[in-house]
């Protein structure tokens, strides 16, 4: 086996020390010799050349041996290499002196060379070795550490998607007990004949239901199972356009400060989320901030490559950030910010479920969320969202009123839950249409190939049975090619949608809806279907 190359430091005041050492190494191209004659530069020298073994006379004038072995000893960076002192006198009281001093072997001038090599190679392969063993070390701490970070993040990772599970299903079952309660109350009002103290309770149950809508609707955002109608847009202009009504959230004691580059890159998301997402951010911001500070909104771009990426990935990114001045937030509070329903505000005050629904719809849309927070110095949310390869297309609005009526045309309402399913059908009815009704697809398809015509089919999504809805849908458009199709969910279980995002095409009506909402949006899919 080959033996370790070594790099020997020879300091000596005699030049004729190096010649006798380059007699002794000339057959031997695996030591390398250094030779400095002032002793003073030991400690400099050992570092440039890596000197793997360091052979010092001990009589020198000025610093002598013991002084160079004590200098490379308390040197961190040295104290390890290996010394041999040369000296010429055969004294046993001056080798203890010598070994009490540092050194790790002692030679009278001048051994034989063989011997010389020897101990040269020995110490050399010890001093490898222990850098090797450190090297070792340092590389086994640095991956049990990142073995422990990655594992904190893997924990951190399958509890959150434990508790997505759980908010998506609970989310879907409260959304269908919502649109029970919540039909039948609008039933309630179209009845009539209720007296004023009666139409304030109706009222304010409604207004219990609205808001468990939101709050349903903020736990499928954090399950990542909230259907997402992806469009081309601006960051700039949406920031831009939000400014005003954030002045409103925050109030007067607090200020906002746009820094918005110029040219930021569009990006494909659900522009309506991504309001929702900057709104609670901004309430969040106010609620830090209880005796003013400033809120500054951030937008710029991020080119693939850029340092601030090495937290979120590949590519190009458009950065959206919300930062505030307010109180901040402590390291085990910061490890907690997205669960649901974790939050520090007084009883009362919060749901826990604006960073959650961040959180999470920003997951959904393929980006990354990135928080960081300092007690008393503020918190900074950094959203990046992918570049887009389209540009944004500014969106046209209708600024007429949109009138809430109802018709007569046929709607095929189908709904495995009996209660949701009735309570719709008498809304439909009472606003005029002719409803049918089905449990199941596989009893609605029977209906139309039996010959009833259908304008809108009204679906749930999930239901028993051999056929789908989206099969259903099909099915409708094939007999009646001018049916428009409205699909109804508690949660978008993901038959619509395609990692998260749902086609634009697609109309979907998520639960609980009110009677306005339903009316107005048949209305939009049947004045579509006439103007086509």
């Amino acid at each position: 086996m080959q033996p370790s190359s070594c790099s020997v430091l020879l300091i000596d005041d005699e030049p004729l020390a190096q010649d006798y050492l380059l007699h002794c190494l000339e057959a031997h191209a695996d030591v390398a010799l250094c030779y400095e004659h002032c002793a003073e530069r030991a400690v400099a020298l050992a570092l440039e050349i890596d000197a793997t073994v360091v052979l010092v006379d001990l009589r020198m004038p000025g610093t002598d041996g013991f002084g160079v072995v004590r200098n490379l000893r308390a040197d961190s960076r040295t104290e390890h290499i290996p010394i041999v002192m040369l000296s010429s006198e055969h004294d046993a009281e001056v080798k203890v002196q010598a070994f009490a001093a540092g050194a790790n072997d002692y030679l009278v001038k001048w051994p034989d060379a063989r011997e010389l090599v020897a101990r040269l190679r020995y110490h050399s392969a010890a001093c490898v070795a222990r850098r090797q063993r450190d090297a070792a070390f340092a590389s086994l701490a640095r991956s049990q550490e990142e073995l422990r970070a990655s594992q904190a993040a893997l924990h951190q990772a399958q509890k959150m998607e434990a508790i997505g599970q759980l908010t998506g299903g609970v989310a879907h079952d409260f959304n269908n007990v919502l649109q029970i309660i919540g039909g039948n109350l609008q039933l309630v009002k179209l009845m009539g004949g209720l007296n004023d103290n009666a139409r304030g309770r109706v009222d304010a149950a409604l207004a219990g239901v609205e808001r468990g809508g939101r709050l349903a609707s903020h736990l499928l955002a954090f399950a990542r199972r909230q259907p997402l109608q992806a469009v081309v847009i601006d960051p700039s202009v949406v920031l831009a356009d939000m400014e005003e009504m954030l002045r409103r959230v925050l109030g007067p004691q607090a200020r906002i400060e746009s820094d918005i580059a110029p040219g930021v890159w569009s990006t494909a998301v659900d522009p309506s989320q991504l309001h929702n997402v900057i709104l609670n951010l901004a309430i969040n911001a106010r609620d830090a901030m209880p005796h003013g500070g400033t809120l500054t909104l951030r937008a710029r771009n991020v080119p693939a490559g850029s340092p601030e990426l090495a937290e979120v990935g590949q590519g190009e990114y458009v950065m959206i950030e919300v930062a505030d001045t307010g109180n901040g937030m402590p390291p085990d509070v910061l490890q907690r910010a997205f669960e649901p329903f974790f939050t520090t505000k007084p009883t009362g005050q919060g749901t826990g479920l604006g960073l959650s629904m961040a959180y999470g719809f920003v997951k959904q849309s393929g980006g990354e969320i990135l928080l960081k927070s300092t007690p008393g110095s503020g918190t900074s949310v950094r959203i990046f969202l992918r570049r887009s390869a389209t540009q944004a297309i500014p969106e046209e609005f209708d600024g007429a009123a949109t009138p809430l009526f109802g018709g007569i045309e046929t709607v095929l309402v189908v709904e495995d839950e009996e209660a949701v399913r009735d309570a719709t059908a008498q809304l439909l009815l009472a606003l005029g249409y002719h409803v049918l009704q089905a449990p199941d697809a596989d009893q609605a398809a029977r209906i139309v190939e039996h010959g009833a015509r259908v304008d809108l089919l009204f679906t749930d999504v999930i239901m028993p049975g051999r056929m789908s809805s989206l099969e259903l849908a099909d099915l409708v458009r094939r007999r009646c090619p001018d049916a428009q199709i409205l699909f109804t969910s508690g949660y978008a279980e993901g038959v619509l949608t395609h990692e998260g995002k749902m086609d634009p095409s697609i109309s979907l009506l998520p639960k609980p809806y009110n009677p306005d909402v339903l009316s107005a949006r048949i209305r939009h899919l049947l004045r579509r279907r006439k103007a086509a």
